[in-house]
C-alpha cells in the first residue's frame, strides 16, 4: 500500500492540473457517459479523487484524496484501502481514514522552500561559506500536539569543497520528534560558488591537511 500512496503523491505533485479530472462525477466521451465509482465524491465535498479498482485477488480498492482548509493553510491527505468486500465498504473505510487523519494529525511547516537553513564553511571557494537549504518546503505530519517537540538535525557531506553548483546535494535534513525520525529531506546548495584563485586553493589545501 505504501507504493500506491507514493505513486498517488507523485501524481498530485507532478501533475496538479489533472486533479480536476479525478473529481468529475461523470464523464461523457463519444456519446457514452461513465459514472465515477468513487462514492466519496457525492458524500464529502473535500474529496476530489483519486482512483478506484477491483480484482479478484485484491478485492475492492480505493485511493482517496481530500483537501480541507485549516487556520494555517489547506491540507491534503491521501488514503489507500485495499481488500474491501464492496464499493460501499471501501468508501466507508476511506472516509474513516480521512476523518481520522484530519482530526488526529497536524501538518507542521519546518522550513520554506529555498530558505537558508545554514551557511556552511566552504573550502577552496570564492566565498568562505555556502548557503544550504531544501528545494521544496519541509512539511511533516505528526500526531496532534507533538508539533512543539520537533527538532532538526543537519547531516552534511563535509568537507564542502568548491566549486559547488546550485541544487547540488550536500547533505540530509532529518526532522525528529523525540528520538523518532519523522522525515529525511535532501539538503542542497542554494547559490553556486566558484573556485577561489590559485593562492586561495593552495592555502585551503594546506589548512585541510593540517586539520
Amino acid at each position: 500500500m505504501r507504493e500506491l500512496g507514493t505513486i498517488a503523491t507523485r501524481l498530485l505533485v507532478d501533475f496538479p492540473g489533472d486533479v480536476r479530472y479525478y473529481a468529475l462525477k461523470e464523464f461523457t466521451f463519444n456519446k457514452i457517459t461513465q459514472q465515477n465509482r468513487n462514492l466519496l465524491l457525492w458524500r464529502d465535498p473535500s474529496v476530489d479523487g483519486l482512483k478506484t479498482g477491483y480484482t479478484d485477488a485484491a478485492g475492492y480498492c480505493l485511493i482517496a484524496t481530500a483537501k480541507r482548509d485549516f487556520p494555517n493553510g489547506p491540507r491534503r491527505l491521501i488514503t489507500v484501502v485495499v481488500g474491501a468486500t464492496s464499493k460501499e465498504a471501501r468508501a466507508v473505510e476511506s472516509q474513516k481514514l480521512l476523518n481520522w487523519g484530519y482530526s488526529a494529525w497536524d501538518s507542521v511547516k519546518v522550513y520554506d522552500a529555498r530558505q537558508v537553513i545554514t551557511q556552511a564553511e566552504l573550502w577552496k571557494g570564492a566565498s568562505a561559506t555556502a548557503k544550504l537549504g531544501t528545494q521544496a518546503p519541509v512539511v511533516v505530519s505528526v500526531p496532534r500536539g507533538e508539533g512543539g517537540q520537533l527538532k532538526t538535525q543537519l547531516v552534511r557531506t563535509d568537507p564542502l569543497i568548491a566549486p559547488l553548483t546550485k541544487g547540488q546535494q550536500v547533505g540530509t535534513l532529518k526532522v525528529l520528534s523525540g528520538t523518532r525520525v519523522v522525515s529525511e529531506i535532501p539538503v542542497t546548495v542554494l547559490e553556486a560558488v566558484e573556485q577561489a584563485g590559485m593562492f586561495g586553493r593552495a592555502w585551503d589545501t594546506l589548512r585541510l591537511w593540517m586539520r
